[in-house]
């Protein structure tokens, strides 16, 4: 079974792959995430001027790669041209190491292809994405590790009717956090997984009541983004399942840490 989808599992998932270490959202950061252990990863799409679907988080080019111009305004052999290892730094700028080295943007499709056991959670940034998204993974034949999202539930409808995943997008989240909250237990629900911050617009989510309500439906909660062990483990007790972190090997270790002190069975 995808862990993503597993009440059972506790999946680390790579945030846009290793980022705090690579490019996010570049096949070596992916490849750096998948190294290391990862149970699954997470990333963005967008769809290119001409059609493509990209692997990329921004509207626009700039703070990754230093270039100019908006994702869906250029063309995927535009977006070759540029390196989206240019800007990334963890020294505060003083040093650019993956700078010149070739990391390029690379398509849903050479993702996929490059990582074909690799279960992934895609973020769908706009709706003009999901179309040629569900088209690449039916084609690829990976719908049985796929979950899409989207903050957006426009960009989550077209998936209706597919065999692929989907999360639940904000507005469906919403709707559900006071029942959460009053007790109520859901059977059934029209998503198959919750991926939510802790905080969203200053406001505590309640993770621990939405985990107790969609238990029933078999829902999981993943929770991004988190890189320390000590909310990883207050997490797991509250009965939270995947952890989105853009550091994963800390995460792996403190769930090693977890495993070890005779906790797995814990999901308030």
């Amino acid at each position: 079974m995808n862990p993503l989808l597993d009440l059972r599992a506790r999946p680390v998932i790579g945030h846009r792959g290793n980022c705090a270490h690579a490019p996010e959202n570049t096949l070596e950061s992916f490849r750096q995430a998948v190294a290391l252990g990862v149970d699954a990863l997470e990333f963005d799409v967008r769809r290119t001027r001409d059609g493509a679907i990209v692997v990329f988080h921004d509207a626009t080019v700039a703070r990754t790669t230093g270039g100019a111009g908006e994702v869906a305004a250029l063309t995927l052999a535009e977006l070759r041209a540029f390196d989206a290892g240019a800007t990334f730094t963890t020294d505060g700028g003083r040093t650019f190491p993956y700078r010149g080295r070739g990391i390029g943007i690379s398509t849903l499709e050479e993702v996929l292809l490059a990582l074909p056991d690799m279960p992934v959670l895609i973020e769908i940034k706009t709706v003009e994405a999901s179309a040629g998204t569900r088209a690449v993974i039916e084609r690829l034949q990976a719908t049985g590790r796929c979950v899409v999202a989207s903050f957006d539930q426009r960009a989550v409808a077209p998936f209706s009717g597919s065999r692929i995943a989907t999360g639940a997008s904000t507005a469906a989240i919403a709707r559900r956090c006071l029942p959460a909250l009053l007790g109520w237990r859901f059977r059934a629900l029209p998503f198959q997984l919750m991926s939510l911050p802790q905080v969203h617009e200053h406001i505590p989510v309640p993770l621990g009541a939405l985990v107790r309500a969609a238990r029933p439906a078999g829902v999981p909660l993943h929770v991004w983004t988190v890189n320390d062990a000590p909310t990883a483990h207050a997490l797991w007790q509250l009965g939270a399942r995947g952890i989105i972190s853009d550091d994963p090997a800390v995460i792996l270790r403190a769930r090693d840490a977890w495993d070890a002190r005779g906790d797995v069975g814990v999901t308030r």
